[in-house]
């Protein structure tokens, strides 16, 4: 395949206009929804921008960044979280991030944190599966992958030359975005959309039963179809969520955040986010969060009760946004973050089985990578970020 053709002359990098951000991202199939516009508005606690990357007059990659004030000086950490949106197939990424670095430098960075949404590699679930019941395995990356991807094996090399850091956590959970995801594909490698039956076929037996049995309980499935509808839909979901964390031994977060987050996201496209409410006989039994930009939908929250869980209102409610996902005409149905952990005595492998059962695909992706512009107040912000930590 033939790459487009490009306007001559080098890239440059300057504010655009939110307008000018979204315009761009709607152009493309796939993108971040930590990308968007709204979600800067979302982290309201850092200041945010919306960058442009030209060639000419043509704008030709976004990004944005969230800056986070070092305490008591007025310098800051820029952070592109899952980003930029750019062509990060291109082999020279230098004509990208060099002019991106010094304009994040004019506007006060001491560092630059950013997380290409590039993948790595990839396990099936049968794969994962067998890692989990294999004893001498302890890691997901222990597991032969199904793919590597050329592409992010080369992101990965030129950002080393290129002088950025990679800030690996042990565990796949960074400091920021999750590192190893799960997803379920909803087109078949020919790019055909593939059928409920087919989602479905590729699932566990234990997944299509439980299914079935909610259906059979009588579990509701509801959700909002506007902005407006999610708001109403808020309470509920959050008062579930706060229970979740008080079984699960998670901090929730506040309600406020969530208004904020249906705000800014409805605001930008009506169906950016959806709230799913699942029922039995009256009762709450398990809340999600939806997102899609383009072809890409996210499960980004979800709550469920500790009662009725026979029920299996978590299956259910997860069905109807994968069947949401494919009528959306969706590429891929993203359940985001797992660890690498495949030790059976870990607490986080019960995720991961869950996950498995969707059979869809374990994800790995480059990571989130730091450049440090001025290194004494890169190294006092890494030192009270430890011990925030």
């Amino acid at each position: 395949m033939t790459s487009p053709p490009r306007t001559p002359g080098p890239l440059t990098v300057r504010e655009v206009t939110e307008d000018q951000h979204l315009d761009f991202i709607r152009g493309r199939r796939s993108a971040s929804f930590l990308q968007t516009p709204a979600w800067g508005r979302v982290k309201s606690e850092w200041r945010r921008e919306s960058l442009g990357f030209f060639r000419g007059d043509d704008l030709v990659g976004v990004g944005l960044v969230l800056y986070r004030q070092l305490p008591k000086v007025k310098r800051y950490l820029a952070y592109l979280p899952e980003g930029p949106v750019i062509d990060w197939s291109d082999d020279d990424l230098s004509a990208w991030l060099t002019p991106m670095t010094e304009h994040l430098r004019s506007r006060g960075a001491f560092g630059v944190r950013m997380g290409p949404p590039v993948v790595t590699r990839r396990w099936s679930a049968a794969q994962v599966k067998e890692g989990i019941a294999d004893d001498a395995v302890r890691r997901l990356g222990e597991v032969p992958p199904s793919e590597r991807d050329h592409t992010g094996a080369r992101v990965v090399s030129q950002l080393c030359e290129l002088g950025w850091r990679l800030q690996a956590v042990e565990g796949g959970f960074a400091a920021g975005q999750p590192q190893y995801n799960f997803q379920i594909p909803l087109r078949t490698p020919e790019g055909e959309p593939r059928t409920e039956d087919d989602v479905l076929k590729g699932m566990n037996q234990l997944w299509r039963r439980n299914i079935k049995k909610a259906a059979k309980e009588g579990v509701e499935v509801s959700s909002s179809t506007t902005a407006a509808e999610a708001a109403e839909s808020l309470q509920a979901f959050h008062e579930l969520y706060v229970h979740t964390a008080e079984r699960d031994h998670f901090t929730p977060r506040p309600l406020s955040y969530f208004r904020t987050m249906v705000e800014a996201l409805g605001s930008e496209e009506p169906d950016r986010i959806r709230l799913y409410l699942a029922r039995h006989e009256g009762d709450l039994v398990a809340a999600t969060i939806a997102i899609r930009v383009g072809g890409h939908a996210w499960y980004s929250y979800g709550a469920s009760s500790t009662e009725k869980r026979e029920v299996r209102g978590s299956n259910a409610v997860q069905w109807a946004m994968i069947r949401d996902a494919l009528a959306a005409g969706a590429d891929v149905y993203d359940l985001r973050g797992i660890t690498d952990t495949l030790d059976p005595e870990d607490s986080h492998v019960g995720l991961i089985q869950f996950k498995v059962g969707t059979g869809g695909e374990a994800v790995e992706y480059a990571g989130e990578w730091d450049l440090p512009l001025n290194k004494p107040l890169y190294a006092a912000f890494d030192l009270y970020m430890k011990r925030r930590g």
